[in-house]
């Protein structure tokens, strides 16, 4: 289904959820909406990302990835899509150049928090093989850890050869490339503190494996309900900035709660 017909279905194994909140993934169409960032991102030494809907594309497993692009309303043929994998696929070949930039990922838990499905089931073991890449390290911002610089939205900082920085937010609709050596770094800052309130990189991991583990048994799997009205409240959550301490405003709301 193309054009303005709606979303797509998912592939089969894709948790439906996603579709619940293609907003949060709506750039993922549009491989081309953000290429100056995308040219940005090619020749960082250091990539820090926070992600609250999705995993990030650089860790996103080929199941995974094709989930999340079929979400997009533009896409017009399976050959789209498996065009649009295929790039997404080979930006991760950068991780095992010699030239590899190092990776901080923050994940808000709530991109854990997906019903038992084979896709992310294999995604979380993604996620867990990354304690082996010195060059990657992965943290998990919980639930409780309440109210923070980045909410309902998700921040890109990077860091290039000459050591300057470039930072990227992202709403539901939107992106915004901010170049300002000022604002970004209130970024940068914003991002220190996520970092901070964050698990610690080995009780990231365990928390992953904990997750995969209860998915593996199907125990505290949230009802379909349950899910429905998590995808309600962080869609009414998209809209709104905010960075505390000044600066240009990042995506605003509340948190969601377990």
């Amino acid at each position: 289904m193309g054009g303005s017909g709606g979303a797509r279905p998912l592939e089969e194994g894709a948790d439906d959820l996603l579709v619940e909140l293609w907003p949060y993934v709506y750039r993922e169409a549009f491989p081309d909406w953000s290429r100056k960032f995308m040219e940005y991102s090619e020749r960082a030494v250091v990539i820090r990302e926070y992600a609250a809907h999705v995993v990030p594309g650089l860790l996103q497993t080929e199941p995974y990835a094709r989930a999340v692009l079929s979400v997009g309303r533009t896409l017009g043929s399976e050959e789209q899509l498996a065009e649009r994998v295929a790039v997404r696929m080979g930006r991760q070949e950068r991780l095992r150049m010699p030239d590899r930039p190092e990776l901080w990922v923050v994940l808000d838990e709530a991109v854990l928090k997906r019903p038992d499905q084979a896709v992310m089931r294999e995604q979380l073991g993604r996620l867990l093989a990354t304690g082996a890449d010195r060059h990657v390290t992965v943290q998990v911002l919980p639930f409780d850890q309440g109210e923070h610089d980045v909410m309902g939205g998700s921040l890109t900082v990077l860091t290039m050869p000459d050591d300057s920085e470039i930072a990227y937010t992202e709403g539901a609709h939107y992106g915004q490339l901010i170049e300002d050596p000022d604002e970004v770094r209130g970024f940068s800052l914003a991002y220190g503190r996520l970092r901070a309130e964050a698990l610690p990189p080995l009780m990231s991991l365990d928390m992953i494996r904990s997750v995969l583990e209860d998915n593996r048994h199907g125990s505290n799997l949230p009802s379909r309900t349950e899910r429905r009205r998590l995808a309600q409240e962080q869609l009414q959550q998209s809209g709104g900035w905010q960075l505390r301490g000044g600066g240009r405003r990042i995506p605003g709301g509340r948190r969601p709660r377990p």
